[in-house]
């Protein structure tokens, strides 16, 4: 597969499983039974889809990687510069540490020091464009993937997850083993609770367990957290799982019920790496109904990417603002709904 490929896949696979999954962000396993049955499709505007801040920061991170080069330093400078806009125009879906580190990054302090102790799984939503395109250079895939993190987040934990991430990215594009890829995941850190958390990954895909099993194995029977400990986990055993089924492994998110979107978006990144955009129904591309951010202007970025030396694309950034304020009245609209029965 070419690399221009797997980058679009990446990204477009992000849009898809976040903007599938979206709709049922912060609700139980038990809820999502009831209400979300049938064929898995885009349901959040008259069977269509948007996507959130999953999609707009894997964006916005190959916006960055476009400008920077092979330069670390340079991509936390500008990924932390458009994120300060993107926080600016008040975005429908942002987490409390990723908004606490942008503010202070507004405040003036530098990318290496404006992140928060938080283990959330902001910096994760980011890293599988860093590991797809640093796949053959180790040191410079985990460089930006410091950099990426220490934005918003200065949790180890947090940077694990994202590491993790990369490292699949990076796995998959070089077409290593799952040998290889248990490997690069015990290397992402030496914590106790990393370690655990890829034996534990490891013994339950030799097992053929299911995602739900798995699930519960966590703690997370009935909702999967933001926390980077589960969610990250998850998406990643999902993935394993389901490897080249996008709609069995995205269903299988889908039923956890929590996070749903950021794991939904991590996993689809995955699976688009791996597959390209032919990983997913052309139905659920065509979905999605988001604009500035469009489905053209992700595939333009990977293409961009691919090229090593391509410009940062361009899209109509300041009517975001605007495309901010439509979604938050359609996720209001969807929190009255969920008031009733």
């Amino acid at each position: 597969m070419y690399p221009s490929e797997r980058l679009i896949g990446c990204l477009i696979g992000t849009a898809v499983g976040d903007s599938l999954l979206l709709p049922a962000e912060g609700l139980s396993r038990r809820r999502i039974a009831r209400c979300f049955r049938g064929d898995l499709r885009q349901r959040l505007v008259f069977g269509r889809g948007l996507v959130s801040d999953d999609t707009e920061h894997a964006f916005l991170t190959a916006q960055a990687l476009l400008v920077a080069g092979d330069d670390a330093g340079r991509f936390a400078h500008a990924l932390a510069a458009r994120l300060r806009w993107w926080l600016l125009a008040l975005p429908g879906g942002c987490g409390k540490a990723t908004a606490r580190g942008l503010f202070r990054s507004w405040m003036g302090i530098s990318p290496e020091r404006s992140g928060v102790r938080s283990a959330g799984n902001g910096p994760a939503m980011r890293s599988a464009i860093i590991g797809g395109c640093w796949a053959d250079d180790a040191q410079r895939r985990r460089d930006f993937v410091v950099a990426s993190t220490a934005i918003t987040h200065r949790d180890g934990r947090a940077l694990a997850a994202a590491l993790a991430v990369a490292e699949a990215a990076a796995v998959v594009v070089r077409g290593d083993d799952d040998e290889v890829l248990f490997a690069c995941w015990n290397a992402c850190s030496e914590e106790v609770s990393w370690q655990a958390i890829v034996t534990s990954l490891k013994a339950h895909h030799a097992s053929g367990a299911t995602v739900d099993a798995y699930a519960a194995a966590i703690g997370c029977a009935d909702y999967v957290s933001g926390f980077a400990n589960h969610s990250v986990p998850l998406a990643l055993f999902a993935w394993l799982r389901h490897r080249g089924d996008a709609g069995a492994c995205l269903a299988s998110i889908l039923r956890c019920g929590g996070d749903t979107d950021t794991i939904g978006a991590i996993a689809g990144a995955l699976l688009g790496v791996e597959g390209g955009e032919a990983a997913f129904a052309p139905a659920w591309i065509a979905g999605i109904a988001d604009w500035p951010l469009s489905v053209s202007r992700l595939r333009a970025a990977g293409a961009a990417l691919a090229k090593r030396g391509g410009k940062p694309v361009t899209w109509w950034w300041p009517l975001q603002p605007l495309r901010n304020l439509g979604f938050l009245c359609v996720i209001l609209v969807h929190g009255f709904r969920r008031l009733l029965p």
